[in-house]
């Protein structure tokens, strides 16, 4: 299927690295122009190499989008590279190594660090390149949020992916008639480069086996194998492009499917 993507320009933010990263090759793959955004220059670079194979135009932004003058400044990049952006793809986060909180360690500074990158951040790229879409009569949001929106377990990843969840809907009613759809993908535990530091901290924390971790992560899998980055792409791919015109506002859960459980 020809997903109708060549020539167009996307941004993604969270570049350097995992899903980000495979989302900007997949995408570039299509044939679209692409903007890696990412906070280190060093790891953007890298990450051209692999995504300029293509042969596209790959830009490379260094920008802390926790930083509105920095996301500004970007936006005003883009403009001067590609005229505007067609696609927004929103997945730029905190590290986190998966541990789960209790009460009496959550700290409000990390609070404020999750909401300042996955839902202000957001928010800012999204309201910085909106117009160059609204110009143009045409563009796609997709926010990568995760699956903690819809599990209990980590306090402050479900705050801030329900949020993004929230934000996607009010952006999509509100931009819906400009012909810009917004969207919120929802991955589960997702194979990238950091799965093996993520899975060791995890055993550290329980005192068991790392294999016993993936193990109990797998079983929460209804396909039977945790997810990779370049399958989570895939579907992203198709919501940044003119074929996903029927969906906006919606949650898509790419986590492989999770046991027992109804959304609707």
């Amino acid at each position: 299927m020809d997903l109708g993507l060549q020539g167009k320009c996307a941004v993604v933010t969270g570049a350097s690295r995992g899903i980000g990263l495979a989302v900007a090759d997949v995408l570039a793959a299509e044939g679209a122009d692409v903007a890696l955004v990412a906070r280190d220059a060093e790891s953007l670079a890298t990450a051209a190499e692999r995504v300029g194979r293509y042969g596209t135009k790959v830009v490379t932004i260094p920008t802390d989008t926790t930083d509105n003058a920095a996301v500004t400044a970007m936006a005003q990049r883009v403009a001067t590279e590609f005229g505007a952006a067609d696609v927004l793809v929103n997945c730029a986060a905190p590290s986190s190594s998966g541990v789960r909180t209790p009460l009496q360690d959550l700290r409000d500074e990390d609070l404020r660090t999750e909401i300042e990158t996955k839902v202000l951040g957001y928010l800012r790229c999204a309201r910085a390149l909106a117009p160059g879409m609204r110009d143009r009569g045409w563009g796609r949001i997709v926010n990568v949020s995760g699956l903690n929106a819809r599990l209990s377990g980590s306090t402050f990843g479900s705050i801030r992916n329900v949020a993004v969840a929230a934000m996607t809907k009010n952006l999509a009613d509100e931009l819906g008639p400009d012909g810009i759809t917004v969207t919120v993908v929802h991955p589960g535990q997702t194979v990238t480069e950091r799965t093996p530091e993520k899975f060791a901290a995890m055993a550290q924390d329980r005192g068991i086996p790392v294999a016993e971790v993936e193990r109990g992560i797998v079983a929460g899998v209804s396909i039977g194998r945790l997810v990779t980055a370049a399958e989570v792409a895939d579907v992203i791919a198709f919501l940044a492009s003119p074929r996903s015109a029927a969906i906006n506002g919606d949650a898509i859960a790419v986590g492989g499917g999770v046991p027992g459980a109804i959304h609707y």
